[in-house]
């Protein structure tokens, strides 16, 4: 319960940058980490962007190799030091805590030195600009090694939802953010999952460049 209040506590203080009043539920992180579980000859890099609590982390921790390393990326403060305990204190985030760590940081802000084999996202893109949304795909599109992965999330129908009790601008925006997504997935999208078990139900899409 101490995950859920502070997950909420958060979405009240940072709506924008945390999207969702509860964390991803177990079906949505399965589908997210759906291929960090498929088998690979070889170590992977796998990157996670927005890991809130942890909960999609879980899921992906579960679905590593032993030899695979991780890196979270979190902008949020309060985040950040419940997964650095968690760490600490649970025994499976324990099992790869010397293969992982956490990076306090937005997104844009890494490095392009670094590549990851597996990206897996749950930042809140409806709820930012059309500029940041189109420079977080061009950074997560660019830190992608040859060959990898990018899944990422959406609520089903939110957009729309949305544009029907919003405003001029705020209409103009989020439709400027369907754009850049549908154009990312126009021409990178592998495949499409529909998550209704979620709360609330959730599209999955999954990118290879």
């Amino acid at each position: 319960m101490s995950e859920y209040r502070l997950f909420f506590r958060e979405f009240l203080q940072n709506f924008r940058t945390t999207g969702a009043i509860l964390p991803s539920g177990r079906w949505l992180a399965k589908a997210l980490s759906r291929y960090v579980s498929e088998p690979s000859q070889g170590p992977r890099r796998i990157l996670e962007v927005g890991p809130g609590t942890g909960a999609v982390t879980r899921g992906i921790i579960c679905a590593m190799q032993p030899m695979d390393q991780l890196d979270l990326v979190e902008v949020n403060e309060s985040f950040v030091r419940q997964l650095e305990q968690r760490f600490q204190s649970d025994a499976q985030f324990r099992s790869v805590a010397g293969r992982a760590r956490v990076l306090h940081c937005a997104v844009e802000e890494m490095s392009h030195e670094s590549s990851y084999d597996l990206i897996v996202s749950g930042l809140p893109l409806n709820n930012f600009s059309v500029d940041l949304v189109e420079k977080i795909f061009q950074v997560l599109l660019s830190l992608m090694a040859g060959g990898g992965t990018f899944s990422f999330f959406e609520y089903v129908a939110l957009r729309r939802a949305k544009r029907i009790f919003s405003g001029a601008a705020e209409r103009q925006r989020l439709w400027g953010v369907e754009g850049v997504m549908r154009g990312v997935l126009r021409r990178h999208e592998i495949r499409r999952e529909a998550v209704w078990c979620n709360v609330p139900p959730a599209w999955v899409h999954h990118v290879r460049v």
